[in-house]
Formats: structure tokens, sequence, C-alpha cells
């Protein structure tokens, strides 16, 4: 009896901790910029508006101070960034790079200083950074999802061989590959040049990429929700069908991947374990495995039936919130092989203890991803 009132007295205290939220005030002092322009703040959070540049304005108290409140719960791991209403008006270093993502974990009230000299310069429109042939297909829509654009990234040679068909690789957070004036944060994955040079040099085998640009959802949409499984929906009974009748596709299973970095590759390993009749490979980059809400690593310790035929890219870094979600990718690597994969042949994982969380790093450990899926 006193066993089971010590873990009821356990339990309404550890409910009520996770009910606490803690008031974050964010002061902000923004010199040698227009003190006209607002200043955002945007995050990984709803309450960051889910990354959107232009939505969460500060409150000015002088020519140069700007202070805004937001509440969060507490444990909760927040990343966040700061324009002046959009990407190409971000704060930069001395040396003129974007600062990467800010990262906090909410503990209690707390008040965050940050000082900004440094500001972007817009980038040309005219400019971009595509390599190869790129379609666009706009706002695209599904149910009652936001619409989004789609890009389909064509190999060299796809015009000049009409007879070819190809595999397929599904990416998230489409926005973010191919070009930097379309970029998130500025910095693209660079998917286009890398995999024009392991193709031009014979190392892998040419292949369609569809990305697919996220939305102001997007942390419900690559997730265990009712958001995330009509996006899930989106992806297969929508979009793959589109592609496989527009493109010279290889449709099957076997040649059909999906990948992603964070949230993004979260669902991009849901997509492979719970639709390998349709996905065989899974690019999983920094993935959201298991931390505050997300956790699909339990779902896959409970899982009994058959092992699935697929393989597994899974990689992260280790700096900052990279050193938050090293304990969820330990406990999947961990359920993988307890569930019978294979270190190397069934999945392989990379970590680079340097790395922080971000497209560059992404894009570092690109070339290795791609090699491990789709190599010759």
């Amino acid at each position: 009896m006193k066993l089971l009132k010590s873990l009821l007295i356990f339990q309404c205290l550890f409910s009520f901790i996770q009910g606490q939220t803690g008031e974050i005030t964010f002061n902000v002092v923004a010199v040698n910029s227009s003190s006209n322009l607002p200043l955002f703040i945007c995050g990984n959070h709803k309450n960051l508006a889910d990354w959107n540049p232009g939505l969460v304005s500060l409150n000015q108290v002088s020519d140069s101070l700007w202070i805004i409140g937001l509440t969060f719960p507490i444990n909760s791991v927040i990343e966040y960034k700061f324009t002046r209403g959009s990407w190409d008006t971000e704060p930069v270093d001395d040396t003129g790079n974007p600062f990467s993502n800010f990262t906090l974990t909410v503990t209690n009230d707390t008040v965050i200083f940050h000082r900004f000299e440094h500001w972007n310069k817009k980038v040309n429109p005219a400019e971009n950074t595509i390599t190869g042939t790129i379609i666009h297909h706009e706002a695209q829509k599904y149910r009652n999802l936001l619409p989004r654009d789609v890009h389909v990234w064509l190999p060299p040679g796809y015009d000049n061989q009409p007879d070819r068909h190809y595999p397929v690789l599904y990416m998230h957070d489409g926005q973010n590959l191919f070009n930097a004036r379309t970029a998130s944060f500025g910095n693209e994955w660079r998917i286009d040049e890398i995999a024009d040079s392991l193709i031009q040099a014979g190392r892998i085998e040419p292949l369609i990429i569809v990305g697919i640009d996220n939305t102001n959802q997007r942390t419900e949409e690559y997730s265990l929700t009712e958001t995330g499984n009509n996006y899930q929906h989106f992806v297969i009974d929508e979009l793959k069908p589109f592609i496989d009748k527009k493109y010279r596709t290889i449709p099957d299973r076997e040649h059909t991947a999906v990948g992603g970095s964070s949230l993004g590759g979260l669902i991009a390993f849901i997509f492979a374990w719970d639709y390998d009749q349709i996905f065989s490979k899974a690019i999983c980059m920094s993935p959201a495995f298991k931390i505050e809400e997300f956790d699909i690593v339990t779902p896959i310790q409970e899982y009994i039936g058959p092992q699935k035929d697929i393989r597994l890219y899974i990689d992260n870094g280790g700096i900052e919130l990279e050193q938050l979600l090293q304990p969820g990718i330990f406990e999947m690597l961990e359920t993988l092989n307890k569930q019978g994969y294979q270190q190397n042949t069934d999945y392989l994982w990379v970590n680079d203890p340097t790395a922080e969380h971000s497209e560059k790093a992404w894009s570092k450990r690109l070339p290795l991803a791609l090699t491990f899926l789709f190599g010759k």
C-alpha cells in the first residue's frame, strides 16, 4: 500500500511538472538597421510560428531595443532565429554569415539577451544556385492540408534517354534542398549539385529527386498526428501517383525512397516503416526519434511482426540540439539491433560530433547517404 501511494504521488507530481510552463522574455538590441522595420522571431514551436520568418513580431520599446515574452512547456527544447520579416533579412555575424539556430531548454522563467550589429543584404532575385533541370508544381492541395509547392529535379541525361526510367527519392522540407534563395535559413542542402556530381562520377545510379515544401503546419505534418496522417496520404495517394504518371519513374518499392532531417527525418522513418510496401529506403538525418512529445522508438520496440525489408541511413551531429537528440537515436539503434537489423547492411549510422543542427551539416553528410542507398 505504501508503494502504491508513493507511485501515485510521483505520478501526480510528474503530471504537475509536465503541465508547467516557463515564460521566456527575449530582449534584442538591433543596431545598424532601420528602426522602422519590424523585428520577428521564429522557431521550432507553434508559439514561434513553426519557422515562419515574418509572423511573430517583437515589441519595439526604443530605437534599438525590442522585447517579447513567450511561454513554452517546461523541459521543452526550442530553436529560434530573428529576422526583419524574411530569411534574406536576418542578422549575420562579423563574417557575413547567418547565425546558427539559437537553442534553449526551458527550465523556468528566463530573460534572454541578444545584440545584432550586422544584417544580411537581400539576395538578388535573379540569382539562384540551381544545378540541372528542376520543374516546379505550385500550390499542390490535399484534404485539410495547406497548399505547398513540389519541385522535381531530373538527373543529367533525362531528356536524351527517352526510354530510360529512374528511381525516385522523395524529400521533405523541399524549399531547403536546391536553392539558397528559397531556403528557410539561407543555406541549402545542395542536393542537386551533390547528386549531379555523384551521378557524373558513376558513384550512384541516376535518380529523380522530388522536393516537397513544408508549410506553417510542419510540426504537425511531420509527426504522429491527424495532420501528419493526412500528409502521409497526400504523398502516397496523391503525389506519388502523379509523379509516376508524369515522369519516367521506376515505381516499385525497390526504387522508391524517402528522406529528411530533424522532424523530416522522423517522418521519413515513419514512411519507410509504416509503408514498406511503397518505400524500401529512407534517409533520416538528425532524426527526432524520441524527444519531448515525439516518440517513434516505443512503437518499434513493441513491433512483433516480420522484419521489414528496408535500408536506413541514420546520422546526427554533436552540438547543442544534436546532443539532445542523441539519446533517442541511441535507443532507436539499439531497438533496430534487437529487431535483427544489421549495422552497415540494413542500416548505416554516421555521427559527426563537431556538427550542428543545420542544412550545411546535412549537406556535408549527404554524399554518404546517397551512396549508401543508391550506390552502384
